[in-house]
C-alpha cells in the first residue's frame, strides 16, 4: 500500500532550524577564509618562510604539505580566487549535505595532496585550489547521483558560478597546479560516490498530479490482482484420461468409483 499523503509543510520552528543553521555554515566558511588571509598576511608581513610546508612531489620530508599546502598562497590574487570558491563551494557543501560533508572534506584535502605529491611536476604546490575542485566536483556529481530537488539546485549553482573547473583539472597555463585540481577533483567525485546514500534527501510535498498518477497506479495493481482469468488460462484439474480411448475395449471414459447402495433393513421405519 503506497503513502498519499503529502509530508506537512515546515513548522516556523523548522524554518529557524534550518536559517540558524545557515547562518551557522556562513561563519564558519568565513571564519576559514579569514584564518587564510591572517596567515598569508603574517607571511609577507614577516617575510616567513613557508616552503617546508609546501608540496614538492615524491619528496618525503614534503609529505607534511599534504595537510598544510592549502594553507598557503603565494599572493593575494591567489588567495582571493580561492576564498571566493571556498566560501561558495564550503557553503553549499556544508548545508546541503551535513552529514557527508564530515567525511568529505577530509577526504578531499587528503586526496587532493596525496595525489599531487604522486604525479605533480617538481615544483612547490600551494593553495586551496585543490580542495575548491574537489568541493566543485563533490557538489555537481552529488546532484548527479542522487537527484533529488535539493542536490540538483546545488549541483546548479555548483556549475553556474564554476563550471570552468571541468577545463581546470588539464594543462593549461604554465605556472597553474593542474595536478593540484586533478587531484582535488578525484577526491570530490570519490566523496559523492562513498557517500551518496549519507544524507537523506528533504521530504517535499506532492503536486495533485502526482498524488493522480499513483492512485491509478494503484488501482491498476489491485485489478490485476482481483480480476478472474479467462477460461482460456484456468488449467483444469483434469482432462480426461491420457490414454486413448478405445470403445471396445474399454467403454469407461474414466475411472468411475461405484458407492454401494445401502440396503433397506426390516427394521427401518418409513416416515
Amino acid at each position: 500500500m503506497i503513502d498519499l499523503t503529502p509530508p506537512p509543510p515546515p513548522t516556523a520552528a523548522q524554518l529557524r532550524a534550518d536559517a540558524q543553521r545557515l547562518h551557522r555554515v556562513l561563519i564558519g566558511v568565513a571564519l576559514f577564509i579569514v584564518g587564510l588571509a591572517a596567515l598569508w598576511w603574517a607571511e609577507h608581513q614577516f617575510s616567513l618562510d613557508l616552503r617546508a610546508f609546501s608540496i614538492h612531489p615524491r619528496s618525503p620530508e614534503f609529505l607534511v604539505g599534504v595537510l598544510t599546502a592549502p594553507l598557503l598562497h603565494g599572493s593575494l590574487e591567489h588567495l582571493l580566487g580561492n576564498s571566493f570558491g571556498l566560501f561558495i563551494l564550503g557553503a553549499l557543501t556544508l548545508y546541503r549535505y551535513p552529514q557527508g560533508s564530515r567525511i568529505a572534506l577530509p577526504l578531499i584535502w587528503l586526496v587532493a595532496g596525496l595525489g599531487t605529491w604522486l604525479i605533480g611536476r617538481s615544483s612547490f604546490h600551494i593553495g586551496a585550489s585543490g580542495v575548491t575542485h574537489g568541493l566543485m566536483f563533490f557538489v555537481f556529481v552529488s546532484g548527479l547521483i542522487r537527484r533529488d530537488r535539493t542536490s540538483i539546485a546545488a549541483a546548479f549553482m555548483a556549475f553556474m558560478f564554476f563550471g570552468g573547473m571541468l577545463l581546470t583539472v588539464l594543462p593549461r597555463e604554465p605556472g597553474v597546479s593542474w595536478e593540484y585540481h586533478l587531484s582535488g577533483a578525484v577526491g570530490g567525485v570519490l566523496a559523492a560516490v562513498l557517500l551518496r546514500k549519507r544524507d537523506p534527501a528533504p521530504p517535499r510535498r506532492k503536486y495533485s498530479w502526482e498524488i493522480e498518477e499513483e492512485l491509478e497506479r494503484e488501482a491498476e495493481r489491485l485489478r490485476a490482482e482481483t480480476e478472474l482469468p479467462s477460461p482460456e488460462q484456468i488449467t483444469p484439474i483434469w482432462d480426461g484420461p491420457t490414454r486413448p480411448h478405445d470403445p471396445r475395449t474399454d467403454p469407461r471414459r474414466g475411472i468411475v468409483i461405484v458407492f454401494p447402495s445401502r440396503e433397506r433393513g426390516s427394521d427401518e421405519r418409513l416416515h
